[in-house]
């Protein structure tokens, strides 16, 4: 494959950006690119300065050898501002996320998007930022992923003392009745949502 550099960067900024907080493995990159680690080496070192540019609001960061996109921190006031900015509660995809995640923990986001069947990580940042969803560890396995749990104030909001107290899955329903069963959960997940704000 023959590519100038500025087509290497572009591959690999997509790619980055589709594999979102979890990252990218340098395995994985030398997977997927089919480059050897030398250029490899110079591709990450060309997209990190591409990133470092004044005029750009993310980076390139790299840690235990994966590579991800993240905000600069010279930009935390005004993302700080948007997280704190009064919300319009849960749309119907975040409390479908939030369920799986309250039912299903600790659970990647890989394992969210497998049972939703849609991508569903900004969904997962957004219900972090509301701090009702956190990182409670990382996955074993290439990549690390990021497991994600359910917080205090995810009980507090919906007046629960453990998760425990989660009201228990239907068992042994018919495969006709599952959609009906699961849009019922989500209403009243909604609606149990919407009365304690």
């Amino acid at each position: 494959m023959t590519l100038d550099i500025v087509n290497w960067k572009a591959i690999v900024e997509a790619l980055l950006y589709a594999a979102g907080d979890e990252g990218l493995t340098k395995k994985q990159l030398l997977s997927v690119l089919e480059v050897d680690e030398a250029e490899l080496l110079d591709i990450m070192l060309d997209v990190k300065e591409t990133y470092e540019k004044e005029d750009r609001g993310i980076e390139l960061v790299e840690y235990a050898d994966t590579y991800m996109l993240s905000t600069k921190k010279e930009f935390a006031v005004y993302l700080k501002k948007l997280i704190e900015a009064p919300s319009k509660g849960l749309s119907q995809a975040a409390l479908e996320v939030l369920a799986i995640v309250s039912y299903k923990q600790p659970i990647t986001r890989a394992e969210v998007e497998e049972i939703r069947g849609v991508k569903s990580e900004r969904i997962l940042q957004s219900l972090v930022a509301k701090a009702l969803l956190c990182e409670v560890g990382r996955a074993d396995g290439p990549g690390r992923a990021i497991l994600y749990g359910t917080t205090e104030t995810f009980l507090e909001q919906f007046g629960l003392k453990t998760l425990e107290e989660l009201p228990p899955l239907p068992e042994n329903v018919e495969e006709d009745g599952v959609q009906e069963e699961a849009d019922l959960f989500f209403e009243n997940f909604n609606q149990t949502f919407e009365d304690l704000k």
